[in-house]
């Protein structure tokens, strides 16, 4: 029986040739994308390595799918039947990818955000001055 780690690389795995396949892209094209080498994306698919969430987001980004859709099982149709508890981890890592997301699109548009705040705020402090003088 698989474990936990091995249902999840496993779906990980299927989906990303799915998807690659899906968009024309071979382990090539997608790794030049991604910015890895086409080993490391070979051993992503094969099972051999893990990925962190950046390049996890990445992934999902350049396979135009959300990320929960790389862990996703094919339509019950084709037998594919998902451990509740094998769920639960996944569901568990996912969290744990946009937690990591969160912090990383916060940290990144913070600065942004704070400029675009002061001059809003400079902007409506000269319109009310100009109204108090004018």
């Amino acid at each position: 029986m698989e474990t936990d780690e091995q249902v999840c690389r496993r779906l990980l795995s299927q989906n990303i040739k799915r998807y690659r396949k899906r968009l024309g892209f071979s382990q090539l094209d997608l790794s030049l994308e991604l910015g890895i080498s086409t080993a490391f994306l070979s051993d992503i698919e094969t099972c051999q390595k893990w990925v962190s969430p950046k390049t996890l987001a990445k992934i999902a980004k350049t396979l135009k799918i959300e990320v929960y859709e790389l862990f996703k099982p094919e339509e019950a149709d084709h037998g594919t039947e998902i451990d509740p508890d094998v769920s639960a981890e996944v569901v568990k890592y996912l969290d744990s990818v946009d937690d990591t997301l969160v912090k990383q699109i916060t940290h990144s548009i913070q600065p942004a955000l704070e400029r675009a705040i002061q001059r809003s705020v400079a902007k409506t402090r000269r319109y009310y001055e100009q109204q108090a003088n004018g």
